[in-house]
């Protein structure tokens, strides 16, 4: 017997994805660059810094070959920070911490201020625009400005959870990210269940659910429950719906409805 495929793309396929993410990593030794589908890879000179792909960067960290240098993201404090900002800011009591910004747009301090594109070059030097899912929000930065607050990439969890596996010894202080990391899963995800309140506007067209700030794994997650629920609210409508319809039916079969009911109803929504 087969069953059916999930909706939406699977945990597996999702931390795939993640596996394009370019991470910053110091070689050990020297190795040749490389050609590749998603571009060309510099020649790996020890110990100046290099970006790499992060399934590239984990199979020369198995090896031994090279160590990966951890986002800024990814450290205790600016977890903690993003913790109680989820957890205890009042603008963020029903939303989600912001997303990091994309490359040439501005601080979230300095929303005035006008966008501004920077080029990046390849080991070819051939200029390019960064653009998803192609961004550099887990790259280890050299100089980072304290305006910026830190803020969660799009596939934190798949990246955090591979390099907690396969890197650990490289992070700081292991043990507190892995559980701050899961404390901000927990709350996250309670957030989103917490919002099928408004699913009910949403699944009859008069409202939406907002998932700025939401990463890939916990869309992944959640999309199965959330259109299901969707699903739910809107047969319960057709229903209602249906059930109205026959009620006025019957009515006119019985010689008590005269058409005036509809417009008294319209009427009375539009005063409320």
């Amino acid at each position: 017997m087969a069953f059916p495929l999930p909706r939406g793309v699977t945990a597996s396929e999702i931390a795939f994805l993640a596996e394009m993410e370019t991470v910053t990593i110091v070689p050990r030794q020297r190795l040749e660059g490389l050609e590749l589908l998603g571009g060309p890879i510099e020649p790996l000179v020890p110990p100046r810094r290099a970006s790499l792909p992060l399934w590239l960067a984990l199979l020369l960290k198995r090896q031994r070959r090279a160590n990966i240098i951890p986002p800024t993201w990814l450290h205790p404090e600016p977890l903690a920070l993003i913790l109680e900002v989820e957890s205890q800011h009042q603008d963020y009591k029903n939303a989600f911490s912001p997303p990091p910004p994309l490359p040439g747009q501005p601080s979230i301090l300095d929303r005035d201020a006008l966008p501004s594109a920077r080029p990046q070059f390849t080991p070819d030097g051939n200029r390019y625009y960064a653009a998803p899912p192609f961004l550099p929000q887990n790259t280890a930065q050299t100089a980072t400005s304290s305006r910026d607050p830190p803020s969660l990439p799009f596939h934190w969890i798949e990246v955090g959870k591979m390099l907690l596996e396969a890197a650990s010894d490289d992070l700081v202080d292991p043990d507190q990210i892995r559980r701050l990391l899961k404390d901000l899963r927990e709350v996250r995800m309670a957030k989103m269940r917490s919002g099928v309140d408004v699913l009910d506007a949403a699944a009859t067209g008069g409202g939406g659910v907002a998932l700025t700030g939401v990463g890939s794994m916990e869309l992944g997650e959640e999309r199965g429950f959330l259109t299901g629920v969707v699903d739910g609210l809107r047969r319960i409508g057709a229903s209602k719906e249906q059930a109205r319809r026959e009620q006025m039916a019957e009515q006119r079969a019985n010689g008590g409805y005269d058409g005036t009911q509809d417009n008294d109803e319209e009427e009375d929504y539009m005063e409320f």
